[in-house]
Order: C-alpha cells, then structure tokens, then sequence
C-alpha cells in the first residue's frame, strides 16, 4: 500500500502564505513581464516608456457579500471599486475592466440591471470602459470576477517593495467604518430575522456607504502625479491595517511604527465600536475592505505630502529586524499580526 502523505491545513500557512506555497515555482519567462505574482496588480510592457497594469478579483455570495441586505446596485459598484483599487495601489489610472459572473438560479434578471446598473455608475465615474466578460451557470450562488486593466508611465509605477528606513507612512482616509458598517448589518439580519420590522441606521449611515458603497482613491493618484510625487512603495487597504502593513514590510525588506494615536477614525466607527463593545483599532487592524490607500515616501517629502490634503502620516519604515509594530500613547509597542486566512473567511 502507498504511504499516505501528510495533509496541511490552509490555516496553517495563512491566505499570504498559501499564495507563496502555490506559486513559488513561477517564474517570469516573458520579457515583457515586468512585474508578475506578489504585488496589487501585475505590470506588462506595453512600450518604451508605458505599461499595462492587470489585477483580477474574486467576490463570492456567503464570503464577501451577503444579498440579503447587500442591495444589487450597490455590490455592482463595489465590483468595480474592488478591481480599479489594485490599479490605483500601483499608482496608475484603471482604463478598461472585464466582467464575469456565476449565475444561480435565485438571481433573477431584475436583480441583474440593479447590478449592471451600478457597475455602470462606478465606470462613469472613474472614467473607465466595461470591455466584455463572460456568464455562466453557478451551483453555488452568486460569483463575480472582475479584471482591471490599467496603464502608466513606467517611471510612476510603484510596487510594494521600494520602502527605505527613514521613509513616512502615509494613509489616505479613516479606518474601520468598512468593518463597522458590516457589523451593524450583520446585527441587524440577526435580530430582525423572522420580523416585519425595519431595520434601525439612523446615524450609522456613513458606515453602511463605506461598506456598501467604497470608493477607489484614484483621485489620490491624479493628485500624487500632479505634484509630480511618486511614492517608495504603495498597497491598497484591503486585508486591516496590520496584514498589509507587514506586507509592504516583507516585499520592502524592512520594519515598520504605526502609532496609535494617529490612526484616523471617523465619529461614526467610534460610536458605533462603543455602542457593540468593539475596540475600533481592532476594526482599523484586522477589519479590511476600506479601499484606501498605504504607501511610503521619503522624510524630506512630509512638506509635500501635508500639501495634499486628506493624507494622514502615521508612522515610520524602520531596519529590517527591529519588526513591524503598533506603538501606544505610552511608548508600549504592540506587534503586528496578520490576520489568518481561517479568520478572514469567517468576518
């Protein structure tokens, strides 16, 4: 009989360290690509002075949206916020994205227009083309598949491996309110489930935009370029704080300080963390899904940066070994975690 080998658990390598398990034996064989596996989007040459910048999302019905209140206009919109974010996290502009779906049988062709009607929003407002996709039947619910392609001067393109001790961390945004507004809709299915009543988001509703209805910082990138700025290394802020944090830290070969006291939070995620007994830098590290973007920039460049307006500086890139931390009001240092693939499946 043939020895049965061993079972590893996904868990136990984590979603960051699952993809570094499948796809280490990859190599480039293209010279025209640039950048392949392990940034926000791959970059392909295009000509001497451009490229293509490509990403590809999944979003699956029970995993990343729940239809019983994730109104159909508003996941459409999401749809396409999720595929130009990765575009925009390599400091280029999202031209053209493609659409597939997994249809089941409870999706009716209202619920389709309400879809398309807002994937067809979002592309006007970001100025990009809906280009073709595919549709197909689904056993398993709804799935979308968004590619986004994008294109940018090769001297702007920033990648998350570029970030240098000394350098600032910068955050475009408040944190949490994505995580928040997912909480109190989740609160409200379960106490209303079975009932007639409505549900109650009176004063939250900041909160259920951010989730329902976030927006990618391409205007970030139209404002980086016109001061003619381009950041040491760049991620978009899916995944909580902490995990992309330690990721620009593992791609740049380097530590990182984020202090507490500089993370912003908007009025309504502190409200609403105190009211359901939620500490919001718990929402700020591991809650995910705000769409905004982290990227680094030399010290000299703070002047410029404040410039801007809307961008937070939040912390520092240190040496290598002395890790990746949260430092408290009182000088305590935390150390970040990233949150495990098991985890994540269940927010």
């Amino acid at each position: 009989m043939a020895e049965q080998k061993g079972r590893t658990e996904i868990a136990e390598l984590g979603e960051f360290g699952l993809i570094d398990e499948l796809t280490k034996n990859f190599k480039s064989a293209c010279k025209s690509t640039i950048v392949g596996i392990g940034d926000d989007a791959a970059v392909i040459e295009a000509s001497k002075d451009t490229a293509i910048v490509l990403s590809s999302d999944t979003m699956l019905e029970g995993i990343d949206f729940d239809l019983t209140y994730f109104p159909p206009k508003h996941l459409g919109y999401k749809a396409v916020t999720k595929g130009i974010s990765d575009i925009a996290a390599m400091n280029a502009k999202a031209e053209q994205i493609t659409l597939s779906l997994g249809i089941s049988s409870k999706i009716s062709v209202e619920v389709l227009r309400d879809f398309y009607a807002g994937v067809e929003f979002a592309c006007r407002e970001a100025e990009v083309d809906l280009v073709g996709g595919d549709t197909t039947a689904s056993m398993t619910g709804f799935v979308i598949n968004i590619t986004a392609v994008g294109r940018a001067k090769k001297d702007r393109i920033v990648r998350r491996s570029g970030a240098k001790p000394n350098d600032l961390i910068c955050l475009t945004g408040n944190l949490g309110a994505a995580f928040m507004g997912l909480r109190l809709l989740e609160r409200e299915k379960r106490v209303l489930a079975g009932t007639d009543q409505q549900p109650r988001f009176e004063g939250y509703e900041y909160l259920l935009e951010r989730y329902l209805k976030p927006r990618a910082r391409y205007d970030i990138v139209e404002s980086l370029g016109e001061e003619k700025l381009v950041p040491t290394s760049m991620i978009d802020l899916t995944d909580g704080l902490a995990s992309d944090v330690l990721q620009i830290c593992k791609a740049s070969h380097c530590g990182a300080r984020i202090y507490l006291e500089r993370i912003p939070f908007a009025k309504q995620t502190s409200a609403l963390a105190e009211e359901m007994h939620i500490d919001p830098v718990v929402a700020a590290l591991n809650g995910g899904e705000d769409y905004e973007l982290l990227f680094t920039v030399p010290l000299a460049e703070r002047e410029r940066i404040v410039n801007i307006g809307c961008i937070d500086i939040i912390g520092h890139i240190t040496a290598e070994n002395t890790g990746a931390y949260l430092v408290t009001p009182d000088g305590g240092e935390i150390r970040l975690k990233a949150q495990g693939f098991k985890e994540s499946e269940e927010r």
